[in-house]
């Protein structure tokens, strides 16, 4: 089950909301489906991102994957753990395999984003 205080994308990031920052990561579903994630690439903090762009890559073992924002706003600050250990993402993508935070332009761009049990049935239905 994923966890209920978090927004989904279809692209498979979650959103956490903390006053106008959002931090961002991957869900254990595409981290499972990449498999062993062996390097991130990152945006630079100060970067202007809009909803829908690809803001880095994740490469696994099996295939390299994008990155995506499903939200507009300024990076603030990233991840830069995960240069060194990006495996992190496979054992803890909803704590410290975070990615980038990010100071939204319009936090109401979150509610359109799906909840837990959407996402979940998002899932299921995509499989």
């Amino acid at each position: 089950m994923e966890p209920t205080n978090l927004r989904y994308h279809e692209e498979h990031e979650w959103i956490k909301m903390e006053g106008t920052q959002a931090t961002l990561g991957i869900s254990h579903f595409a981290q499972d489906a990449l498999g062993d994630i062996v390097f991130i690439e990152l945006p630079k903090p100060g970067t202007l991102v809009t909803v829908g762009q690809q803001i880095g890559e994740v490469e696994s073992t099996k295939t390299t994957s994008s990155i995506y924002t499903p939200v507009s706003g300024t990076i603030v600050r990233v991840n830069t753990d995960l240069k060194d250990h990006p495996e992190v993402v496979n054992s803890d993508p909803y704590g410290k395999g975070w990615m980038a935070v990010i100071e939204l332009t319009d936090p109401k761009q979150v509610d359109g984003l799906m909840t837990a049990a959407q996402y979940e049935a998002f899932l299921t239905s995509h499989k």
